[in-house]
């Protein structure tokens, strides 16, 4: 395992980590808590010390089994950053307000079983949030309580992370990045390196696409997004997929499958490609299965990529993607 700083944190994780969504057993067609253990288990003994969830992963289940995970691995050096704000109904920027805030992160804290949340992100805010001194102050008014270590914010948008790192103490950024989502990297990377702000690479395989495994007539469960909101009907779409057509997704692994290093599979070579910006933190894969959680692990020791396999990948972006994503997100 190789690891890098984040931001200015103090905290050096692992440059694939662990995302706990999938483990939280909504939208992604359940899981089996058993196994999440084990899986979570297996990520600590593969030196993964970075762990992403948010309140809302199975209304706090998630969280719950990372509290376990702790306890249980008491002698391991683990940081748990978890997400605030998509509990709010409506999801509205108001909402994020020092009230709400505040009962969040509390609610976080027991369920973490911890004095003090390491990371603290804003959940896919609505724009003016990242506009609001009021909000900024209220997170400064939970480290300032000791409640939380230091925040950041998890975004949806290129132009959300510019204007969250403009507030002096975000200190991360999780964005959408992967080979079907190449703007970070041209429009937010050297800035947020310019104020050493951590950047947390998000929906890395774009939602299992970039695994290799899906074909057209792979069925997802009825209590999968990746079945009921290809079009953005329950959330962002580009949570889905990066936002990409899944016919247009297929295609286009296809085009990326000879591109892959020998004695590797597809979503490592994937994984491996983010870590290829050196700005980037960390991947955070998600996974079910101590597998799973292996064969991501491996992508970190992986030898560097070839020029031409990146040319190739931003020249596949550039003909099928770009259009339909870029300017969006």
């Amino acid at each position: 395992m190789q690891y890098r700083k984040l931001g200015r944190t103090g905290f050096e994780i692992s440059t694939v980590s662990f995302g706990a969504w999938a483990i939280g057993g909504q939208a992604w067609g359940g899981a089996d808590d058993a196994t999440s253990l084990k899986a979570l288990h297996k990520a600590v003994d593969l030196g993964v010390n970075f762990f992403d969830t948010a309140d809302v992963y199975g209304d706090g289940h998630s969280e719950k089994l990372l509290a376990r995970l702790r306890r249980e691995r008491k002698g391991d050096r683990i940081v748990i950053a978890t997400k605030a704000g998509r509990r709010l109904d409506p999801h509205v920027a108001a909402g994020y307000n020092k009230k709400n805030l505040t009962a969040f992160a509390e609610r976080s804290l027991r369920y973490l079983e911890t004095d003090a949340i390491d990371l603290l992100q804003l959940h896919s805010a609505p724009d003016a949030v990242y506009e609001s001194a009021e909000v900024m102050g209220a997170l400064d008014d939970l480290v300032k309580a000791g409640k939380i270590r230091h925040y950041g914010v998890s975004v949806e948008t290129v132009a959300q992370a510019l204007r969250a790192i403009e507030w002096p103490h975000v200190e991360s950024v999780q964005i959408i990045f992967n080979m079907f989502r190449l703007k970070p990297a041209e429009r937010f990377f050297a800035a947020a390196a310019a104020k050493n702000v951590g950047i947390l690479a998000r929906v890395p395989l774009a939602s299992g696409l970039l695994t290799g495994r899906f074909k057209a007539d792979t069925k997802f469960g009825e209590d999968d997004h990746r079945r009921f909101n290809r079009q953005g009907e329950a959330f962002d779409a580009g949570e889905t997929f990066s936002g990409v057509d899944y016919a247009e997704g297929l295609a286009a692994v296809e085009e990326l499958r000879p591109l892959v290093p020998a004695g590797a599979t597809l979503a490592q070579a994937a994984l491996r490609w983010i870590l290829m910006f050196p700005e980037v933190t960390a991947a955070i894969p998600g996974a079910r299965s101590p597998e799973q959680v292996a064969a991501n692990a491996a992508a970190a020791d992986l030898a560097p990529l070839p020029a031409t396999t990146m040319d190739k990948v931003r020249a596949l972006y550039d003909r099928r993607f770009r259009a339909v994503v870029h300017g969006r997100w």
